[in-house]
C-alpha cells in the first residue's frame, strides 16, 4: 500500500528506525560522505593554517548532512554509484557551511552576540573569509573532480549557483540581519522557508538526479520531495531546540503556528514529500529511508 492511500504511517513503517545511523544503506552512504569530507584539506600552505582550521572546524561539525544525503540518495536511487556523486555532494555541504558561518556572525537572527561561536577562536574576519573560501572550493570540487557528461556537470554548477545567490540561501539569510527580518505569519511562511532553506534543499536532490541522468520530470519530482521533506526537517529542528536560545533565534514555524501547529505542518509536509516521490514511477528506497529518518527524529507521522 502506498503512502498516499492512507492517512497516517509511523516512521518505522517506512523502513527506518529514526536512529542517527539509519539503516545499513543510509549509514554506509553517510560514512562515505564523512570520510570524503574529512580528507578535504583545502591547502597545505603553512601561511593558511588559521583559515584552513576555521574551514575544517565548521565543515566537520556534527550535523545531519541532509542536503548532501539528498544528493547521494537521489543519484543512487536512479542508478548511480554513491562514490560517483561525492564531489557534488561535498560541494553542497560546503555551501551549507557558508550559511552556518553566517548564522554565527554578530547581528544575525535579530540578536547581536558580542562574540560568535566561530569568531571567538579565529576572529570575525577569518570566519567571513572561511565562508568565502567554501564557495570557491565547492566550485572546484564540481568542475575539477566531478565526473560525468559535461552538460550535466554544468547543470550542477548552475543549480548550486542559483540556489545560493540573492534569490536563494544568501538572500534568505539577509532576512536574518538586524531589523530586516519580516514578521512570519501563516501567509508568508513558505516564502521565507523557500529563501532561507528551500532553494538549496531542492537543488540538492535535483543535482543527484541530474548526475544520474534522470528525466526532467523525475528531477522535478525529487526536487519537490526534498522541498517538502525540508519543511519536516525544519520542524524537527525547531521542536528539538525549542528551549534553547539558538532554537528561539532560528525558529520560523513554531512562533507562527505554535508547537502543535508546527508538528501538524511537519506531518502534512512529509506526506506530500512521499506523494511527490511516487511521481518518479520507480522505487526510491534511499530517499524513502531518508524521509523516515527525518520523521523519526521528531516522532512525526506521515499525513497526506
Amino acid at each position: 500500500m502506498t503512502p498516499s492511500t492512507r492517512d497516517f504511517q509511523d516512521a518505522s513503517e517506512l523502513g527506518l528506525s529514526g536512529s542517527p545511523e539509519g539503516s545499513g544503506r543510509l549509514s554506509a552512504h553517510r560514512a562515505l560522505l564523512e570520510e570524503y569530507l574529512s580528507h578535504l584539506a583545502f591547502s597545505d600552505n603553512p601561511h593558511l593554517v588559521q583559515l584552513v582550521g576555521a574551514m575544517r572546524q565548521t565543515l566537520l561539525r556534527e550535523n545531519k548532512r541532509l542536503r548532501p544525503l539528498l544528493c547521494i540518495e537521489a543519484a543512487s536511487d536512479f542508478g548511480l554509484n554513491p562514490e560517483d556523486v561525492l564531489p557534488s555532494a561535498a560541494a553542497i555541504e560546503l555551501v551549507f557551511a557558508i550559511s552556518q558561518i553566517h548564522d554565527n556572525l554578530p547581528g544575525m537572527d535579530g540578536h547581536r552576540r558580542e562574540v560568535s561561536r566561530y569568531s571567538e577562536e579565529f576572529g570575525e574576519a577569518t570566519a567571513i573569509l572561511a565562508g568565502d573560501g567554501f564557495f570557491g572550493e565547492a566550485l572546484s570540487l564540481i568542475t575539477v573532480h566531478q565526473k560525468g557528461r559535461p552538460e550535466r556537470v554544468l547543470q550542477v554548477v548552475q543549480q548550486l549557483a542559483e540556489s545560493t545567490g540573492v534569490e536563494g540561501m544568501v538572500g534568505g539569510q539577509s532576512l536574518s540581519v538586524d531589523h530586516a527580518q519580516p514578521v512570519a505569519d501563516r501567509h508568508n511562511l513558505e516564502d521565507i522557508y523557500e529563501l532561507r532553506w528551500g532553494t538549496l534543499i531542492r537543488a540538492s536532490a535535483r543535482i543527484g538526479a541530474i548526475l544520474a541522468g534522470a528525466t526532467s520530470e523525475r528531477q522535478e519530482a525529487v526536487a519537490d520531495f526534498a522541498w517538502h521533506l525540508g519543511i519536516c526537517s525544519r520542524v524537527a529542528y525547531e521542536i528539538a531546540t525549542a528551549a534553547s536560545d539558538e532554537g528561539h533565534r532560528q525558529s520560523l514555524f513554531i512562533p507562527a503556528l505554535g508547537l502543535s501547529g508546527a508538528r501538524n505542518l511537519g506531518e502534512k509536509a512529509v506526506g506530500r514529500a512521499l506523494v511527490a516521490l511516487e511521481k518518479t514511477g520507480v522505487a526510491m528506497p534511499g530517499l524513502s529511508e531518508l524521509a523516515a529518518f527525518v520523521c523519526g527524529e521528531a516522532g512525526i507521522r506521515v499525513r497526506n
